[in-house]
C-alpha cells in the first residue's frame, strides 16, 4: 500500500489542475520518512505536432516524460540515496484507472520496467479533483492492480 503525506498528495492534485485540460505527470521521490515531488514536463503535445502518426494522442488524453526530467530524478535519487516511491499522472475529464497505454507506459517484456514502485493518477475535471487512485505490479496477476483503497480527495 502506498501511504502519501497530506502535503505530498496536495502537491500533485495542484499539479494536475493547473495542467488541465492536459494530462500533468511526476515523480514522488523519498524514504519512509519524507517524500519530494517532482514535477515533470509532458512532451506529448510536441511528439503528437512532430510525428501524428507514431503519436496519435495529444496531451490531453496522453504523458511522455521528458527524457532530461527523467534523468535529472534518477541523478537525484542516486546521490541522496532515495527511491522513486511512485509516478503519478492526471486523467483530465476522465475517471482515475490504470489505462491499457499506461500498463504499456509501465511495463517491458511483460514485466514492470520500475519494480515495486506505485503509480498514482489522479482524475481531475476541471479544478475538482474528483479521485485518486493507486496502481501496483501483481506478481500472480501479472498486471497492474489497484491497491487497496485509494488515495482520497483533497
Amino acid at each position: 500500500m502506498l501511504i502519501l503525506q497530506p502535503e505530498t498528495l496536495s502537491q500533485i492534485c495542484d499539479h494536475a489542475k493547473s495542467d488541465f485540460p492536459d494530462e500533468c505527470c511526476g515523480v514522488i521521490l523519498g524514504t519512509d520518512a519524507q517524500e519530494f515531488v517532482r514535477k515533470c514536463r509532458n512532451i506529448q503535445n510536441k511528439l503528437h505536432q512532430e510525428d501524428p502518426d507514431t503519436y496519435p494522442r495529444d496531451a490531453r488524453t496522453a504523458y511522455v516524460i521528458h527524457p532530461d526530467d527523467l534523468i535529472a530524478i534518477h541523478k537525484e535519487a542516486d546521490t541522496q540515496q532515495w527511491q522513486i516511491k511512485a509516478f503519478y499522472h492526471s486523467h483530465p475529464n476522465h475517471e482515475a484507472y490504470f489505462s491499457e497505454k499506461d500498463k504499456a507506459d509501465a511495463t517491458m517484456w511483460d514485466e514492470p520496467t520500475y519494480p515495486g514502485t506505485t503509480y498514482v493518477v489522479i482524475s481531475v475535471y476541471d479544478t475538482e479533483i474528483r479521485a485518486v487512485k493507486a496502481f501496483a505490479w501483481n506478481e500472480t496477476a501479472k498486471d497492474f492492480i489497484e491497491v487497496e483503497g485509494t488515495l482520497g480527495k483533497t
